[in-house]
C-alpha cells in the first residue's frame, strides 16, 4: 500500500533528482542487494519500497540536511576545517556515515549489513556519486542514497516470507 506524499517528501525527492539521483537508480541498488534472496523481485516493487522509506520523516530530514551540507561545501560556505574535510570526503570524518546509519537503523540488522556491503562495493549510482569530480561534492549524498537503498532492501527482506512459511519440524 502506498501512502500519500507530503510536501517534505516531495521536496526530498526533488532534491535527489536535482543532485542526479532518480528513484529508479535507488531501486536498482535495492535489486542489487536482494537479487539473491528475493526471486523475481521487480524494479517496480523495489521502487515502491524506496518510496516507502522516503516517506519517513527522519529519512527526509537526513537527506535534506546532507544535501544542504554538500551544496554549502560546493559553494565554499562551510567554516574551516569542516570545509576541507567535506570537500575531501575524508575517511575518518564519519558524520556522513552516521547520518546514513540513522536511516538504516529503522530496519534493524539487515539494514546495517546491507548498508555496510553497498557502501563498500559502491555499485550503480553510488559509483557516480563517489567519483569526486572537481567542484561537485556528494560527501553526504552517496552515503544517504546507499542507506535508503539498504533500508528499502531490508524492508523487503522483512516482508518476504520465504523460509518463514516452511513449517517447523
Amino acid at each position: 500500500m502506498t501512502k500519500p506524499t507530503t510536501a517534505l517528501n516531495e521536496r526530498t525527492v526533488e532534491l535527489l533528482k536535482q543532485r542526479g539521483v532518480s528513484l529508479d537508480a535507488i531501486a536498482e541498488l535495492v535489486i542489487f542487494l536482494q537479487k539473491d534472496y528475493i526471486k523475481d523481485l521487480t524494479l517496480a516493487e523495489a521502487e515502491d519500497s524506496v518510496k516507502n522509506v522516503l516517506r519517513k520523516r527522519e529519512v527526509q530530514n537526513a537527506i535534506i540536511t546532507g544535501i544542504q551540507l554538500d551544496i554549502a561545501a560546493e559553494k565554499h560556505e562551510l567554516l574551516e576545517p569542516l570545509q576541507t574535510i567535506v570537500e575531501r570526503d575524508e575517511g575518518l570524518y564519519g558524520v556522513d556515515e552516521t547520518m546514513a546509519l540513522s536511516i538504516v537503523d529503522i530496519y534493524g540488522s539487515i539494514g546495517f549489513t546491507n548498508y555496510g556491503y553497498i557502501d563498500r562495493v559502491k555499485p550503480g549510482i553510488l559509483a557516480h556519486l563517489n567519483a569526486h569530480e572537481p567542484g561537485i561534492i556528494h560527501t553526504f549524498l552517496d552515503d544517504l542514497v546507499g542507506a535508503v537503498a539498504a533500508a528499502a532492501a531490508a524492508r523487503l527482506a522483512h516482508d518476504d516470507r520465504g523460509e518463514q512459511d516452511t513449517p517447523f519440524q
